[in-house]
Order: C-alpha cells, then sequence, then structure tokens
C-alpha cells in the first residue's frame, strides 16, 4: 500500500498513520465487502480538487454523511488506490483525474475516522490532490451530492468542524503549507 509516501503533518497524522500500518500488518481484509461496515475498518480514497491559481478548494456536500468533504468513495476490491480515486472522478464529477505536482499519484494526506449514522465504521482514508481549476468541474453527481462550492483556505477554516470532514482543518492547513512551500497559489 501507498500510505509510506506520506509526510506527516502533525502528531495524530503519525498516530494515524501508525494505526493504519498496524492494520495493514494485520492482513485483513482492507476493501468494503457489505455496505455500509463490513468490515469494520476499511479504505477510502478521498480527491481535493484544488485550484491552486485562485487559491480554493472544492468542497462536496455528501448526502449520506451530512458533511462537506472532498470528493470520493471505498476502494473496491482488487483495485489499486488511485485507480479509485479515477473512477470516483469520473463518476462525481465527470472530469478525468490528473495528478497534481505536488504529491503526484500518491497520497498527500492520511486519516483513520469513525464513521456517524448507520453502520458506523472506521474509513482509513488516503488523501489525493488532483490538477484542475473551478472551469473544470462543470457537473456532479447529484444522487451523491446535494451541492458543491470552492471555498478559500480562509474559508475552510472559518466553517464549523461540525459541518465539514473532522480532519477537513488539518488538511487545509497541510495543503496551504504545501503550496507555500511550492510557491503556488492559497
Amino acid at each position: 500500500m501507498t500510505i509510506g509516501a506520506v509526510e506527516p503533518w502533525d502528531d495524530l497524522e503519525h498516530t494515524h498513520l501508525e494505526s493504519a500500518r498496524h492494520w495493514i500488518a494485520g492482513g485483513g481484509p482492507f476493501h468494503r465487502v457489505r455496505k455500509p461496515d463490513f468490515p469494520p475498518m476499511h479504505l477510502v480514497s478521498y480527491f481535493a480538487v484544488p485550484d491552486d491559481t485562485r487559491g480554493q478548494l472544492l468542497l462536496v456536500a455528501h448526502r449520506k454523511a451530512g458533511l462537506w468533504l472532498p470528493a470520493g468513495g471505498h476502494v473496491e476490491s482488487g483495485e489499486d488506490p488511485w485507480a479509485a480515486v479515477v473512477r470516483e472522478c469520473r463518476e462525481e464529477l465527470g472530469i478525468e483525474a490528473v495528478a497534481s505536482p505536488v504529491a503526484g499519484e500518491l497520497p498527500f494526506f492520511l486519516t483513520v475516522t469513525g464513521t456517524r449514522g448507520q453502520g458506523p465504521h472506521t474509513d482509513v482514508s488516503l488523501w489525493y490532490l488532483l490538477d484542475a481549476d473551478a472551469h473544470t468541474v462543470t457537473d456532479y453527481d447529484r444522487g451523491e451530492f446535494s451541492a458543491v462550492r470552492w471555498l478559500t483556505h480562509e474559508q475552510v477554516l472559518a466553517e464549523s468542524a461540525e459541518l465539514l470532514d473532522p480532519h477537513m482543518h488539518r488538511f487545509a492547513r497541510k495543503l496551504a503549507w504545501a503550496w507555500a512551500r511550492a510557491g503556488r497559489g492559497g
């Protein structure tokens, strides 16, 4: 698995990476076999769509989660996590997944998160970065998302944590740091 490429941003990401390594070493199933919660821990590929020229990030209002978060989905059995990004990007946003030069086809961020709602389980989420802009995304899967919106780094951080993926603020900070380090937007 490609988690070795993730450079921990903070102590929590370091802890999540260690937890994920332990889970992988256990050799259990990594892919969801039965919706929504079997096995009780499984792999997800998120993909963040940042418009680094405008310093904005696309978030989707996920109907089932009731949260604003990056697009993405569960990695299917036998599927590489980056291949899941390519598939989900096409299904959810109708665009081609082009890897960002910041991380390439490797994950940029990793989280281990307990879900809420019916069938609670734990998602081990690999967060990938795409190379796109606001003009690229013209449609989205209205069955899965009730809305999409572009937010600046400051707007993401100003949003209540209750409305976002629980790690969205941390991700936004790591992304802003990566943009600054690369001399890009944000």
